[in-house]
């Protein structure tokens, strides 16, 4: 007699054999993010931080919950709640909020050559996460990277360690985007890339529309219509469509190379602060905004593409799409045990 059973878990692969199709998404999710730091620069001067980090995200979390409804997505379920609360955490409260706050005093070219450090982050939680051993290399890339980034905050601030309060948020920021988009580009193996941000957005929303209100509460909105915008700019594309790019393209993956693409970040919205604000360019912000950005570039570089999987026999193991257009692989084998 012979027994059966049958075992189903998810594969954590890219969800493309052709690497370019994500380095493509998330080109375009990076050019979208490249306005944030210039666009929050110019909405802090007529709204409050507070406003501007926590209605952003309502205002994404409504066209986030409509897209569901539309869609029908089914739920999350399990633990992968849990994931999605980190995301939230990371990038639909986190990031917006520090950064908003940290924008209020320094210039949008200051805050993009800090910002720069995100790349290495995410490949550094990426590795945390997957418990991966990379080489030397790319700790000392990381540490060299992270340290430019604080000497040049430092020299930016009035003199070596003399770091104001903006910098210890923009720092902040960095850490909070690194986990959620290391998070949201495995979860969005599973949930698929839009409906990962969406359901972020939707589990944080009574949380910052309640800060919203309470920012509303103490400080009525008066903006400009170009500070309005620039508001709009912020809840529309930065904290949904650009998304849908960004976490499509490490769904793609491979997310080790899809993040290196980040690196151009920092350099376009330096160049849309010099064109959109008129801010000077000091050869400080050239200098430091190139090393920040060549040491993170380094650091992702150096840190070893994941083993591939291994391969099975189609007696033994096939592949199936998940329903609804999900964009999970679900790897279905079938155990054969004698008596």
């Amino acid at each position: 007699m012979r027994h059966n059973s049958s075992a189903t878990h998810v594969l954590r692969q890219p969800l493309s054999p052709r690497p370019a199709a994500g380095l493509w998404w998330g080109l375009l999710g990076v050019a979208a993010f490249s306005f944030t730091v210039p666009f929050t620069r110019v909405a802090v001067a007529g709204l409050s931080p507070l406003f501007i980090g926590s209605g952003r995200a309502v205002v994404a979390a409504v066209l986030a919950a409509a897209a569901l409804a539309v869609t029908r997505q089914r739920l999350p379920r399990g633990t992968q709640w849990a994931r999605v609360a980190v995301v939230a955490g990371g990038v639909v409260a986190g990031f917006p909020l520090l950064t908003s706050f940290a924008l209020t005093s320094v210039p949008a070219s200051h805050g993009a050559v800090v910002i720069a450090l995100l790349p290495a982050a995410t490949a550094t939680m990426a590795v945390l996460r997957g418990h991966e051993r990379p080489p030397t290399t790319f700790w000392a890339m990381t540490g060299v990277g992270a340290v430019a980034a604080i000497a040049f905050a430092s020299v930016q601030s009035g003199g070596i360690g003399q770091l104001h309060l903006a910098d210890a948020l923009l720092f902040g920021a960095v850490v909070a985007a690194a986990i959620g988009y290391a998070e949201g580009g495995t979860l969005a193996r599973e949930l698929g890339a839009w409906q990962t941000v969406s359901w972020a957005l939707v589990l944080a929303a009574p949380v910052m529309a309640s800060m919203a209100a309470l920012s509303v509460a103490g400080q009525p909105p008066s903006a400009s219509p170009a500070q309005w915008a620039a508001f709009a700019y912020l809840g529309v594309v930065s904290m949904f469509l650009g998304f849908f790019a960004w976490y499509r393209g490490l769904a793609i993956g491979p997310m080790a190379r899809v993040s290196q693409v980040q690196l151009v970040q920092p350099v376009l919205s330096i160049c849309w602060a010099g064109l959109i604000l008129g801010e000077t360019l000091g050869w400080s912000t050239i200098i430091g905004g190139a090393a920040v950005v060549l040491l993170a570039g380094l650091a992702v570089r150096s840190r070893p593409s994941p083993r591939a999987p291994r391969r099975t026999s189609p007696q033994s193991a096939f592949l199936t799409p998940h329903s609804e257009g999900d964009d999970r692989l679900v790897h279905t084998r079938t155990l054969r045990r004698q008596p």
